[in-house]
């Protein structure tokens, strides 16, 4: 391996990945899921906590497709979304 080879390999790549038009937000599937969470009188700050935490869908109803919909992105993505509402909402 040349040193130059080595140098690359060093080096931090950026990476961006570009958002599909038609893919749900975070944000969008989370006041989905709360409102649905709300109209079958969960308590829904628990509810989706519980979700975040385990992995369970069983935290979250099938009424108005939100189980299905929730599940649309990995929960670190849903937690990274809601760690960044807080910090913008609180600065």
């Amino acid at each position: 391996m040349s040193s130059s080879d080595k140098n690359h390999m060093d080096q931090t790549v950026k990476f961006d990945v570009v958002a599909d038009p038609h893919e749900v937000s975070a944000r969008d599937i989370l006041f989905t899921v709360h409102d649905a969470l709300v109209e079958k009188e969960y308590h829904p700050i628990n509810q989706i906590v519980g979700y975040l935490l385990s992995g369970d869908p069983a935290y979250i109803p099938r009424h108005n497709n939100a189980r299905s919909l929730i599940r649309k992105k990995e929960r670190d993505e849903l937690i990274e979304e809601l760690v960044r509402f807080y910090l913008q909402q609180n600065r």
